[in-house]
């Protein structure tokens, strides 16, 4: 779908239709608010088809005049506008004939925003074939969103799942700033980035599961994720345990929060194992409580599923972080960006 060469994409949807998904960089502009939808669908039912297109038309003629004198006033002649609703209908064919009526040249999205859903699952199936991965592991702990950060600093090509999942991927994972999005607005996100990226060059995405928290993983990302060549980060239990310690800061400060995500942990591991856990929190001694957990399930679980799916990882190469310092990994960042380009 052609959307850059719009001066801007509106989607006139209800704000709820929005914040579900959209067209990344899309401007909301809603010709019917989500309770002037639903207050025109039950007179549609309830009353007649005509009285609800008459209250419609006045609420859209209302709501795009509004629009036009704040969102669009500062707009010149020359601009060109994108429209879309849900089925590229009436919502959407409402809005471009005022704009163009103002002498605006707009024009409407073809299928609406369910053209645009199609259109999205059915990159996703092909474009994450075209890119060259290399996929980042090591156990939980081990640093690998950071080293992603450090390799994007060093100019690297990189895609990072977590970051727009808004999930670390474990059962302790959830970001306490960072509520994780729609299936759909993860997936138009990550054709978004996936888009943006150079198939002549690689690139670097650390090893996933199916699932991140509660999202999706799309199947043909995976597929082409768990054929690619590897990179394992070698980091000490010492290491993990203070990255873990400020990554999961928010734990501390919320004990209850902790006993309650533990808690989901009883069926693989007992009461008895998790009584141990908690009482290692409940006094404090943190270091020892995130040791025990790295070894007693992160690590196990991450043996499993890793060598399992991920079939070139025993042929991995091999980056030693040596401290939990930035320039620890900005440092092994570097060396292995080298080796790559020397190979």
């Amino acid at each position: 779908m052609d959307f850059v060469s719009y001066d801007t994409v509106i989607d006139c949807r209800s704000p709820s239709e929005f914040a579900e998904d959209h067209i990344p960089g899309a401007v909301s502009a809603p010709v019917l608010d989500d309770a002037e939808r639903a207050h025109v669908g039950t007179l549609y039912k309830q009353v007649s088809p005509f009285e609800a297109k008459k209250l419609g038309a006045a609420l859209v003629a209302k709501n795009v005049a509004r629009h036009v004198e704040t969102l669009f006033a500062g707009k010149g002649r020359g601009w060109r506008p994108l429209v879309y609703c849900w089925r590229g209908g009436k919502r959407s064919a409402a809005m471009a004939h005022i704009l163009r009526e103002i002498g605006w040249d707009a024009q409407t999205l073809a299928g609406g925003y369910r053209g645009y859903r199609r259109w999205v699952l059915a990159q996703l199936e092909t474009i994450p074939q075209k890119l060259p991965f290399r996929v980042v592991h090591g156990p939980t702990g081990s640093g690998k969103s950071r080293f992603l950060g450090a390799l994007r600093r060093a100019g690297a090509q990189v895609l990072d799942l977590e970051d727009l999942a808004a999930h670390r991927g474990s059962v302790l994972g959830n970001l306490p700033d960072r509520p994780q999005p729609s299936q759909k607005w993860f997936e138009s996100q990550l054709l978004h980035e996936l888009s943006s990226l150079d198939a002549a060059r690689l690139v670097f995405v650390e090893g996933e599961s199916k699932k991140i928290g509660q999202l999706q993983v799309p199947e043909a990302l995976i597929g082409a994720m768990r054929a690619s060549p590897c990179v394992v980060l070698d980091t000490t239990i010492e290491v993990r345990v203070s990255l873990l310690l400020e990554e999961y800061r928010h734990f501390v400060d919320r004990p209850e929060a902790l006993e309650a995500q533990l808690d989901c942990l009883v069926g693989l591991h007992g009461r008895e194992t998790i009584a141990g856990w908690k009482s290692l929190a409940s006094r404090g001694a943190w270091r020892d409580f995130v040791a025990l957990l790295l070894m007693e399930h992160y690590d196990p679980a991450y043996r499993r599923s890793s060598l399992h799916n991920f079939v070139h990882l025993p042929h991995a190469a091999r980056v030693s972080i040596g401290s939990a310092e930035a320039a620890a990994f900005d440092a092994a960042a570097r060396t292995l960006i080298e080796d790559a380009v020397a190979a």
